[in-house]
């Protein structure tokens, strides 16, 4: 005959059911347990627990083992290390080689362009230069009085001597003696400082 529990005993039942195997091998292995033991639970069809091993402590080697060890490994940790720097000198080399031909590049990009604008410039000046000589003197004055000093005297310079001088003539006392300055300076060999 069964008989219905209270509901609140259900619970402990069910405990009392899951603790039992437990409680049964704890007291099987011998009443308390020390302190290094450790309870463990064996799930049926699992595979029985290891025993702890116990480590055991090497013996310290001499000064004498270390230093036939250290002896004996010394040219492998030398050459080894060799290798790893020629290795990393290979690698570095290799990145300024790599450089050096992109810098070289630039190099020879920069000499085609500075080639192109001289050529450039050389035919501007021969066509500024021709515009200036064919101008009348006056006109002419006036001008090169506006523009730069420096420009202005790179212009008279190429000029032909006898239209420069009809030219800086017509120009403002000041402006003159500015450009013929410059022109004095520029034509000099030797360096003033």
């Amino acid at each position: 005959m069964t008989t219905s529990l209270p509901h609140k005993y259900h619970r402990r039942a069910a405990w009392l059911a899951f603790a039992a195997p437990v409680l049964a091998v704890t007291f099987s292995m011998g009443g308390a347990a020390r302190a290094d033991d450790t309870v463990r639970q064996v799930l049926p069809g699992a595979q029985p627990a290891e025993a702890p091993r116990q480590l055991a402590r090497e013996a310290k080697p001499d000064e004498s083992e270390i230093q036939r060890f250290c002896s004996n490994i010394a040219d492998a940790a030398r050459d080894r290390r060799y290798a790893l720097q020629a290795q990393e000198l290979k690698q570095l080399q290799a990145g300024i080689d790599q450089r050096m031909k992109a810098l070289e590049e630039k190099r020879a990009e920069y000499e085609t362009w500075l080639k192109r604008r001289e050529v450039f410039l050389a035919r501007a000046e021969d066509g500024v230069v021709k515009i200036y000589a064919d101008m009348k003197p006056d006109a002419a004055a006036e001008r090169l009085a506006i523009v730069n000093a420096d420009l202005a005297a790179a212009i008279l310079m190429k000029l032909d001597s006898r239209k420069a001088g009809v030219i800086l003539n017509e120009m403002d006392q000041k402006a003159a003696a500015t450009l013929t300055g410059i022109m004095a300076s520029a034509a000099r060999r030797v360096d003033p400082s």
